[in-house]
């Protein structure tokens, strides 16, 4: 099993467990392309209280060199608690990967949820960037406006993306904590939490906002890509 994958099955266990989450089908999407004869990959949903759904997609296609793994732990719609995101992967002899909690409110003008959210993660934040090997992802300004600035989002080589566990156990730990036990009631955001998730949500998988989903149309076919997009941003 590849590091990348390792990671991402790793994480998706302890998130599965952790919270009781129960997968539907098996998988819920079997992935298919013109370049093999075989599925390349999967799509697996899970549901849960606390946790209300997750996703993972996993795309395996050795004769590109493509090892991806990504997986979206979405909180419920009306709560404030963060989205968990873990993407990782290999591609030929590269590797990658982006980590975040995704806010559920507006951090400019909610100063006390961002330190009760966020202020936790600077020191994994800051260690993180310091691995050798690693280099920022080219990614646009648009993208990480709809994430949070404690997005780690890098390449690496091989001996950098074998270090990227303790970051990832950090931010999962600091996430377990928040959807266990909330924030104070001071750090709550008011608002419409399910608006603003929604509409969040349609700009993260808009395939003109995030260029990776014209790679994943051409590997399974503009239909199934949006298909994906679709259950990632259903409520």
């Amino acid at each position: 099993m590849s590091l990348p994958q390792q990671l991402a099955l790793d994480t998706l266990d302890k998130i599965a467990a952790r919270f009781g989450m129960a997968e539907t089908g098996s998988p819920y999407l079997s992935l298919t392309s013109p370049m093999s004869p075989a599925p390349v990959g999967s799509l697996r949903l899970f549901q849960g209280n606390r946790v209300g759904k997750m996703v993972y997609i996993g795309l395996v296609v050795p004769p590109i060199g493509l090892d991806s793994h990504m997986i979206f732990a979405f909180t419920p719609p009306h709560s404030h608690i963060p989205h968990f995101t873990l993407d990782s992967v290999m591609a030929g002899p590269h590797f990658a990967f982006h980590l975040d909690l995704i806010p559920r409110a507006d951090l400019g003008a909610n100063l006390a949820y961002l330190n009760a959210v966020y202020d936790t993660l600077t020191p994994n934040f800051e260690e993180a960037k310091k691995i050798e090997g690693l280099t920022p992802a080219q990614l646009g300004p648009k993208q990480y406006a709809l994430m949070s600035p404690w997005m780690l989002a890098y390449r690496a080589n091989e001996s950098a993306f074998a270090q990227i566990q303790t970051p990832v156990s950090g931010y999962l730990n600091h996430w377990f904590d928040l959807v266990e036990n909330g924030l104070p009631d001071t750090a709550v955001p008011t608002g419409d939490m399910a608006s603003r998730d929604q509409l969040n949500r349609a700009a993260i998988f808009n395939p003109d906002v995030d260029k990776v989903w014209a790679q994943v149309e051409r590997l399974v076919g503009a239909e199934t890509a949006e298909r994906m997009r679709q259950i990632l941003r259903e409520q």
